[in-house]
């Protein structure tokens, strides 16, 4: 168990750390979302390959989490349908623009971008639409793997771009470089991922601190309730109404 006790150590610290050096990140992206959200605008977020996915799904008809989430979940970059497939999609410079038009990203639309690396070219493609279409991006990513990784890595995007030089506000993740945090004697690769753990820490601070800014503005937050607690499905029903149609995959 002491490895166990030891990957629990390294994944709280790794959390606590991205919380007390994103603090004005955090803040500043959570006026953006309330801006968006007292507009009556849908919050986009966009896990942009592999296991990033999650990110995105994680806030998406997430209970206790905010309505207005429009998760893109592209089923080209999903797991499911092939991981190798998965890491081939996210290499394919052009890929991005197709999957934004298909969502309606449009000029003053607020997409959240989640990737541990930062660096495939769906990421930085969907950055560099971002700024083309005036959509403000806010970034949910490692600054040190970017910064550590060479230049010439198949992984990148053709014109080298980090996510972290190009997204309007970035929250830094601290995720080294390979993600594993666990060394075990006699085995050469570290062990033990912690990206899902620093994305979910991330989306979930930066949603909460949108709702208690909802709130210091006198706004109700519209918040899902669990469809498997008593009276969900009640609560929830009017959120379906109003949303099922603006929400591709509600």
């Amino acid at each position: 168990m002491q490895i166990i006790r030891e990957y629990l150590t390294t994944i709280q610290d790794l959390i606590q750390k991205i919380i007390q050096e994103n603090e004005e990140a955090l803040k500043k992206g959570s006026q953006i979302l309330a801006d968006t959200i007292s507009q009556d605008k849908l919050i986009h977020v966009f896990g942009t390959g592999g296991h990033s996915v999650m990110g995105a799904e994680e806030i998406f008809y997430r209970a206790g989490g905010l309505v207005p989430v429009n998760a893109i979940l592209d089923d080209g970059l999903l797991l499911a349908n092939g991981a190798i497939r998965s890491t081939l999609i996210e290499r394919t410079p052009g890929y991005a623009k197709t999957i934004l038009d298909y969502y309606d990203l449009i000029m003053g639309d607020t997409l959240i971008i989640v990737n541990a690396y930062g660096v495939n070219s769906v990421t930085i493609d969907t950055a560099l639409e971002c700024k083309r279409r005036g959509i403000t991006s806010i970034a949910i990513t490692s600054v040190e793997l970017q910064r550590n990784l060479p230049l010439n890595h198949p992984s990148r995007h053709p014109s080298k771009y980090n996510l972290c030089d190009l997204a309007d506000i970035v929250i830094d993740t601290k995720v080294p470089m390979g993600d594993a945090v666990i060394s075990i004697p006699g085995v050469s690769q570290k062990v033990g991922a912690c990206s899902t753990f620093a994305n979910a820490i991330a989306l979930n601070s930066l949603i909460l601190l949108t709702i208690e800014e909802l709130i210091r503005r006198g706004i109700k937050p519209p918040i899902w309730q669990s469809a498997n607690s008593p009276g969900g499905d009640e609560h929830n029903i009017e959120f379906i109404k109003k949303y099922k149609h603006r929400i591709k995959k509600l």
